[in-house]
């Protein structure tokens, strides 16, 4: 063989090698695990206990993760105790419930619906807008609409205690956001099923006492969820405005793909916030929870108090998150 040819077929060795190198995990900022912890999912606050249960469901009888977060999702919605997401939701400072919601697959698909009154599960009203329709988000009487058009039924979403609530709020009508202290905001909930999918939901009523006509992060694709099936996917909760101003979410999933991993993602966004705008960070609640491809997870806030559930075949367990303060 001559000395040429021989050179040639060792460059095209090192070229293959050099290409199966790039094809890895790691490439994608991911290292490549031994083992993968899937399905799994991974939920905002205490009540992502039960929302993890509902979950974990479909997941552990191979379901897709959409269907999982959705399902997820309904069930505070569903819960009149529960005054910041769905049914019994705390009003705006003018006494009507008003909800926000968005679902993202592991597709790139995704839907919202923002400011929509009357409907228990805007969460499912937003995969509907995702499914059957050219666009990403309805707000308002559009919204309305389309959730009756679509076979939902209007319904009175203030309690007699959310009602209760607001009138004793009016007496002083104090308005300025505070950091959650009842380890209950906004639900973000996302899964890795399987087949190794991703997919994220994020429902709310928005902070309690609202300008009439608010709407924070949690509708919003890129800030109040993410989902990028190569790399993981993102939720929020807390203070929304703190999380548009940073793109919150997309940010978060953005540093896991420069290798970070999901708690120091989480962290990073966070000191985001803070390097904005110190003082203001000092006086709001806001959290960050994150979901690798590999199943790995973590969370961060700027308030000590935020929790979240995970469920994974180890069962269902509720975890502090580390935060700033």
């Amino acid at each position: 063989m001559s000395t040429n040819n021989k050179t040639r077929r060792d460059f095209l060795k090192l070229s293959a090698l050099g290409a199966g190198v790039g094809m890895l995990p790691a490439a994608s900022g991911l290292a490549a695990p031994s083992i993968l912890n899937k399905p799994i999912v991974i939920s905002t606050w205490n009540f992502g206990m039960a929302a993890n249960v509902e979950a974990w469901k479909v997941l552990s009888a191979n379901g897709r993760a959409l269907d999982a977060v959705e399902a997820g999702a309904r069930v505070p919605e569903a819960d009149p105790k529960e005054t910041s997401v769905g049914l019994g939701g705390l009003p705006d400072r003018d006494g009507h419930v008003t909800l926000d919601a968005c679902i993202m697959d592991e597709h790139g698909n995704c839907g919202s619906v923002a400011y929509l009154e009357h409907i228990v599960h805007p969460i499912s009203v937003a995969r509907k807008v995702m499914e059957k329709t050219p666009h990403v988000m309805l707000v308002g009487d559009g919204a309305l609409q389309f959730a009756l058009a679509n076979g939902f039924k209007k319904e009175k979403l203030l309690t007699k205690e959310s009602e209760k609530a607001w009138k004793d709020w009016t007496k002083k009508s104090e308005y300025k956001p505070i950091a959650n202290i009842e380890n209950h905001d906004t639900i973000g909930i996302v899964a890795l099923d399987a087949s190794g999918n991703l997919s994220g939901a994020c429902t709310t009523s928005g902070m309690a006492y609202k300008m009439r006509g608010r709407v924070g992060d949690s509708p919003i694709i890129g800030a109040g969820l993410y989902v990028d099936n190569e790399i993981g996917a993102a939720t929020s909760t807390g203070v929304g405005e703190e999380v548009i101003r940073i793109v919150g979410c997309h940010l978060v999933v953005e540093l896991m793909r420069q290798g970070n991993s999901p708690q120091d993602a989480c962290r990073l966004a966070v000191e985001r916030i803070l390097q904005k705008n110190p003082a203001r960070a000092k006086e709001v609640q806001v959290g960050f929870l994150a979901l690798n491809k590999n199943g790995e997870y973590g969370a961060y806030c700027l308030q000590k108090g935020f929790t979240y559930a995970v469920h994974d075949a180890s069962g269902n367990k509720l975890f502090d998150s580390k935060s700033n303060f």
